[in-house]
């Protein structure tokens, strides 16, 4: 399961080795100035849209790239049975990879909320 965490002006997020495998990231590093809004998603699953390169077992968890084809480029790792922080990105400010990232981690509503505080500190 990925860790995030937020320091520096940065939200971290270091992957599991199959994360690595599936996302093509081992870490992902995102300046706070490139958040747009951090939030819970509780069902997670329903998080990814479009075409993948990745992983999705129903139900269970989905881990890779989305949108490949057009619309919002996600960077996934979720689990059904865990909530995840979604972070919305401006896509240039984050280098131009992803408009979302979406990581399922146990204590969701701490890291969303560290987010949020952090974006907002550094933006005073």
């Amino acid at each position: 399961m990925a860790t995030v965490w937020v320091g520096e002006g940065m939200v971290m997020i270091e992957f599991g080795r199959w994360e690595r495998f599936l996302t093509g990231h081992g870490r992902y590093a995102l300046l706070l100035a490139s958040v747009r809004e951090a939030r819970v998603a509780d069902d997670p699953l329903r998080v990814p849209r479009g075409a993948r390169k990745g992983l999705s077992v129903a139900g269970h968890v989905k881990i890779g790239v989305w949108g490949l084809f057009g619309g919002r480029r996600q960077l996934v790792s979720v689990t059904g049975d865990t909530p995840a922080v979604h972070l919305l990105l401006d896509r240039a400010a984050s280098g131009g990879e992803f408009d979302e990232v979406a990581v399922s981690v146990p204590d969701a509503g701490r890291v969303a909320a560290a987010v949020r505080a952090a974006v907002r500190a550094a933006a005073a």
